[in-house]
């Protein structure tokens, strides 16, 4: 596989922020949540992608220090991987996302009352 470039990198995050500006213009609940859907999923979502990129960073630093400041870097890794595990258990968020999902559902399917006719 081709090493990611920081480049391709700087587009993903370019994407996010114009997600961002998109969903400040308040566009239909149905799209926003079908744009939101994929980044918060919660077996492939960014939480997971960015919790399992933290733990190969940890990993690649761990496996590639020198003697010199061994133990600032020990510290380090740890601090990354007490960072995935906090990106990984995004339970709340997860939560929210279902409730939010049923909730715009029982909104659809309710018939709109007279004045929203």
């Amino acid at each position: 596989m081709p090493a990611p470039t920081p480049d391709a990198l700087s587009t993903l995050t370019d994407t996010l922020a114009d997600l961002t500006e998109y969903l400040r213009e308040n566009p239909d609940p149905t799209e926003a949540l079908a744009l939101i859907e994929p980044l918060l999923d919660e077996y492939a979502g960014l939480p997971v992608h960015f919790a399992d990129t933290l733990r190969a960073l940890a990993r690649t630093i761990q496996e590639h220090q020198t003697g010199v400041g061994t133990a600032h870097v020990s510290l380090l890794v740890a601090e990354l991987r007490t960072a995935a595990w906090e990106q990984s258990d995004q339970h709340t968020l997860h939560y929210v996302w279902d409730e939010l999902r049923a909730l715009h559902k029982t909104a659809e399917s309710e018939p709109e009352c007279g004045p929203c006719r």
